[in-house]
């Protein structure tokens, strides 16, 4: 087997061979935490702070490098946390400041790195500056913060403009005056519980920056930014045509968002050991991404074409050869990701016909092979777990979970599925609290009697899915995690940017070299494939492959020594 690049793809080298301390983020395996539905510490069916720390050892042997936190400050919860009301108190939900300062102690001491979620685009409606500029009334100080603006129509009846709402329905909600008569509207890109700030004013950079160094402070090793390109507003507000949409875009991914990162990339880089930024930056144009990851912007981001992308080996090698050559022009470290608390989880899409995601294609109903969605999400994990950069895992998927898709209508919570009418079902599925232990619900999520049950209801089938049903089992989806996280850790070939594919394989197979006598081969093909002459198995997505057998498996991917 050669182990050279084509001349195709030119093999890439980082700064360093091997990221030092302060770079951790550039191959880091990061793991979501949604801490609602992570674990239950004190029994009232929501997940929590305690419930986190108790498993930080389990966190830990998985061989994860960090854990990022989706949103644990006070909040009303209307989506989940991402409606901030205070970043400086944790919500009673799941805990207090003190046992957040805690956690991140102790799992630095296992050697766990923290990231924090911000939100820079929206408050919550109960955030104690939005509170304020609704009690003022128009012309206040106060509003600037947001985006207030008398109505359009006779009477001010109508939306100050046609924008809609991320979540479905207009982007916009009226207010009362203080004297109860109908007052102005303000922006909410997504639910109305979520007031749109103004970052044309000082007073919100400032906060934001002073957020920052209160967690950073507190050992927070990054933070995690929420819908990354939406922050920046056209001052002139202007209706538009969503299916052509001008350019610049009226509020997604206006140069001005830029000037915002280049703030906090300096504030990250004053630490001793500096900061990481880290984006959720949604767009398809990659070198619009890349002005994301500039030296002087963020560290890294999320690889969402790569999530989106189908189970088809051209269109994978398609999306891996845009993202490594977008990254490599500003010298930041490529991402991999498959799953996330907004996406259908990938063991269910890959067991569909149409393997992709989108979110405004979001699939439901829709026949689904669970068995071969867990073939090719072992798979898709050696592969991800080959590549240089960065990956992101999210919590439950080292348990082969799937999505849940049948909860009662009644019991789902995302605000998506009630905005639009169950239209679009929401995320609810991906967030189902994990099972940790036992044989029926609520599977260890919370203590044994506990009075309430789990806050969305856990299918009876994930008894044989749950961590403790799994440990140690060889073959089992969890062991896999354990070995391939811990394999690509020590593996020397897996570290830096040294990445050439390899030729000579048939249709449908990615097989690429790292470094010096390492080699990964994905086959995609449909059918068997030869295994490479003189190739050593390192380790195999099937458990059940036999190297004897000289061949590799339709949806499977292998670890090869080459020398």
């Amino acid at each position: 087997m050669a182990v050279q690049p084509s001349a195709e793809t030119a093999e890439t080298s980082a700064t360093e061979a091997v990221p030092s301390a302060d770079r951790w983020w550039r191959d880091a395996v990061i793991y979501q935490v949604y801490p609602r539905s992570f674990a239950d510490g004190d029994g009232d069916g929501i997940g929590d702070l305690t419930g986190v720390r108790d498993r930080l050892p389990y966190l830990a042997e998985l061989g994860v490098d960090a854990l990022w936190f989706s949103p644990w400050y006070a909040s009303p919860q209307a989506d989940a946390g991402y409606d901030v009301a205070d970043y400086r108190r944790i919500d009673p939900a799941f805990g207090t400041l003190e046992q957040a300062e805690a956690l991140i102690a102790e799992a630095h001491a296992l050697g766990l790195k923290i990231i924090v979620d911000v939100v820079p685009n929206h408050v919550s409606d109960r955030h104690a500056w939005f509170q304020e500029a609704v009690a003022a009334g128009p012309g206040a100080e106060a509003r600037d913060l947001f985006w207030f603006r008398p109505g359009r129509g006779e009477d001010g009846e109508l939306p100050p403009n046609d924008w809609q709402s991320v979540f479905g329905g207009p982007a916009w909600t009226r207010t009362a005056n203080p004297d109860g008569t109908p007052g102005e509207w303000y922006l909410h890109l997504f639910a109305p519980e979520q007031p749109d700030l103004n970052w044309n004013n000082s007073k919100v950079r400032e906060e934001h920056e002073s957020v920052l160094r209160f967690w950073f402070d507190r050992g927070a090793d990054g933070v995690r930014i929420d819908s990354a390109t939406m922050p920046a507003k056209d001052p002139e507000l202007p209706d538009f045509d969503p299916a052509a949409p001008p350019v610049p875009h009226p509020y997604i991914d206006r140069d001005d968002v830029h000037g915002i990162y280049r703030a906090w990339r300096a504030l990250a880089e004053g630490y001793e050991r500096p900061r990481a930024l880290i984006g959720e930056v949604w767009l398809a144009d990659p070198v619009r991404f890349a002005h994301y990851l500039r030296p002087d912007e963020m560290h890294s981001a999320f690889n969402f074409d790569y999530l989106n992308c189908p189970w088809d080996a051209a269109d994978l090698r398609r999306v891996i050869d845009a993202t490594l050559a977008a990254h490599a022009s500003v010298g930041a470290p490529a991402s991999w990701v498959l799953s996330n608390h907004d996406v259908t989880r990938h063991v269910t899409r890959y067991g569909r016909a149409d393997t992709s995601f989108g979110l405004a294609l979001r699939q439901h109903q829709v026949p689904t092979d669970l068995a071969l969605g867990t073939r090719r999400a072992r798979a898709a994990l050696l592969l991800d777990l080959a590549l240089p950069g960065g990956c992101y895992l999210y919590q439950g998927e080292e348990l082969g979970l799937w999505e849940v898709e049948d909860i009662p209508d009644a019991l789902r919570q995302d605000p998506i599925f009630h905005r639009t009418g169950g239209l679009d079902i929401g995320r609810d599925g991906c967030r189902v609290p994990l099972p940790w232990s036992g044989s029926r619900p609520p599977f260890g999520f919370s203590p044994e009697g506990a009075a309430a049950g789990p806050w969305l209801p856990q299918p009876a089938a994930w008894a044989a899915y749950t961590a403790q049903a799994q440990d140690g089992v060889p073959g089992s989806m969890l062991t896999f995690y354990r070995t391939a996280l811990g394999l690509r850790r020590a593996e020397p070939g897996l570290r830096g940017d040294a990445f050439g594919w390899l030729d000579g394989h048939p249709s449908g197979v990615l097989a690429f070299a790292r470094g010096d006598g390492f080699a990964c081969l994905a086959n995609l093909s449909g059918t068997a494939v030869p295994l490479p002459a003189g190739a050593e198995v390192v380790l195999a997505s099937d458990p059940g492959l036999d190297p004897a057998a000289g061949s590799v498996p339709d949806d499977t991917t292998v670890w090869l020594r080459t020398r």
